[in-house]
């Protein structure tokens, strides 16, 4: 099968785009807006896109409050999600009213950052404490704006649970993250296996 995604003629009851890009890490984004109030909402286009500096970034699909509040006081922090955290993660996806907190609507607990105002979630093994770098609306092969818009961020400070250290790197499948997969589906790391990269001739 091919398919135009134009004219989505896959025939299918659901576009497999996100089956396909998959798994896809989740950002777990704290942000704060000028007021001091708090949001957190997790966001499945999500990644790592530099390791000197230290970049990652999330696209919102529609300008949520998250991106409105990372313009607004530019910083933000992303907590690790694990497979203990998986349905709290889910609760602070709900559309709540304006006002109500994601944290408390989950049940979780904040802890203090130490290099950025925004707190992380305080059961999460690891964070990231980012400052904004850049908040782009994204346009389309004939130009025109979509509603969709891309945070880049720069981690400044790196939050990790001691009890994840173990001989000297953080042991990713000890922290059981998740990943989002395409429809409702998700992936949880909890083994992993080794590749080293072929030397150069």
């Amino acid at each position: 099968m091919i398919y135009s995604t134009a004219l989505q003629d896959h025939g299918l009851p659901h576009d497999p785009f996100k089956a396909i890009v998959t798994p896809r890490p989740i950002g777990w984004i704290t942000a704060l807006n000028a007021k001091g109030e708090v949001n957190l909402s997790p966001y499945s286009f999500f990644n790592a896109v530099s390791s000197r500096p230290h970049i990652v970034m999330f696209g919102s699909e529609d300008k949520k409050d998250a991106v409105s509040f990372i313009e607004e006081t530019g910083e933000f922090t992303c907590s690790l999600v694990t497979k203990a955290l998986a349905q709290q993660m889910n609760l602070t996806s709900a559309p709540l009213p304006a006002g109500q907190s994601e944290y408390g609507h989950a049940g979780l607990e904040m802890a203090a950052s130490k290099f950025v105002k925004p707190p992380r979630v305080a059961r999460s093994p690891a964070a990231l404490e980012c400052k904004l770098l850049s908040v782009q609306q994204l346009v389309d092969l004939d130009g025109k704006l979509v509603p969709r818009w891309m945070v880049l961020g720069q981690v400044v400070g790196i939050f990790m649970d001691d009890a994840y250290v173990h001989g000297g790197r953080f042991d990713t499948a000890a922290a059981n993250p998740i990943a989002r997969c395409g429809y409702a589906d998700y992936a949880e790391v909890d083994h992993l296996f080794s590749i080293i990269r072929p030397s150069g001739g």
